[in-house]
């Protein structure tokens, strides 16, 4: 009789072991001659060395998978630990699975347009208006890239552009007063990736969420970097953020030049920045448009009235500029 200490690290351990343990009770029945204990993502397994070995082997198995589609199917492990092959799940451009095996994928040309532009260049502008999908699709690339170990971080960061109060009349501390702002950042990563691994993950800084300000004097090595929201950044700020990339890293910037927040003598960073880079070698650059909005079909609607709106505006101002010279 010999003891295996088997350590499950690359899976949320309630996706593994299901739901009241169901599924360490199911492995557990398939290996009747062995004695299981589990405790966290430690397996304490004893028994002869040929059927811990086995077990040890098949558990992996399942890590894998479970790793893979964020689920764990009592269907599936019976076809692993019966050595069958488990069914692959449909994959067709599927960038990763997220909580509960939820696919995430590019659901229009341009999402999918981004997929390739960001695993062919080092930094890729995103811009197009609000619900087509940048930056969900953006933090998804950074959490496969993450899964997949080609990175050893995720770093995400949006510009805290006040909004009618100032963050000193806001309550708590520092990081209550800049939670707000990053709340989408956080909604992203929940959809992604099980409550107990992102909580892991954030405590030991694998995924960073911090306002533009904290990236100053950075440099940025062996990570996805993600700008949020780069329409507020100020032209010294998409700088400053620009040269933190580092050596084996990869850096999205999304934002929507029409609705930049910033005070109207302040000129919009990402403006700028796309006319002084447009010819750099190694920038890949993907324009989302109303076709590619995802949320619910108003926010088509409301972004052609405002679209509308505006020229109406533009022409009327032309207008009166024309009578004004007359």
């Amino acid at each position: 009789m010999i003891e295996r200490i088997i350590i499950i690290e690359n899976v949320d351990p309630v996706s593994f072991y299901g739901v009241n343990n169901c599924n360490m009770q199911l492995i557990k029945n398939l290996f009747p001659k062995l004695r299981v204990a589990a405790r966290g993502n430690v397996i304490k397994v004893i028994g002869d060395e040929e059927e811990t070995s086995k077990f040890e082997q098949k558990l992996k198995e399942l890590e894998a998978y479970c790793s893979q589609y964020n689920k764990l199917p009592e269907d599936v492990i019976l076809d692993i630990l019966k050595g069958s092959e488990p069914r692959a799940m449909k994959s067709d451009d599927v960038i990763i699975y997220g909580v509960n095996g939820k696919p995430i994928q590019g659901r229009t040309p341009n999402q999918q347009l981004l997929v390739e532009t960001f695993q062919n260049n080092d930094l890729t502008f995103a811009m197009g208006p609000a619900g087509t999908g940048k930056t969900y699709v953006a933090i998804a690339l950074a959490v496969r890239a993450l899964k997949n170990k080609e990175v050893r971080k995720i770093i995400l960061s949006r510009p805290a552009v006040e909004a009618g109060e100032k963050l000193g009349f806001l309550p708590g501390d520092m990081k209550d007063k800049i939670d707000p702002y990053l709340q989408p950042l956080y909604d992203a990563l929940e959809d992604m990736i099980p409550a107990v691994k992102l909580k892991e993950y954030m405590e030991t800084n694998v995924i960073q969420i911090a306002p533009l300000a904290f990236m100053r004097g950075r440099t940025l090595n062996d990570a996805v970097i993600v700008l949020d929201e780069a329409q507020n950044t100020t032209t010294h700020q998409i700088k400053m953020f620009l040269t933190r990339l580092g050596m084996n890293a990869k850096m999205i910037i999304t934002g929507d030049i029409t609705q930049i927040d910033l005070p109207r003598s302040t000129v919009s960073g990402l403006v700028q920045a796309l006319k002084v880079l447009k010819d750099v070698p190694g920038i890949g650059r993907v324009e989302f448009g109303k076709k590619d909005i995802v949320r619910h079909q108003l926010v088509q609607r409301i972004v052609q009235a405002y679209e509308a709106y505006d020229k109406e505006q533009a022409l009327r101002l032309q207008d009166q500029n024309s009578d004004n010279k007359q």
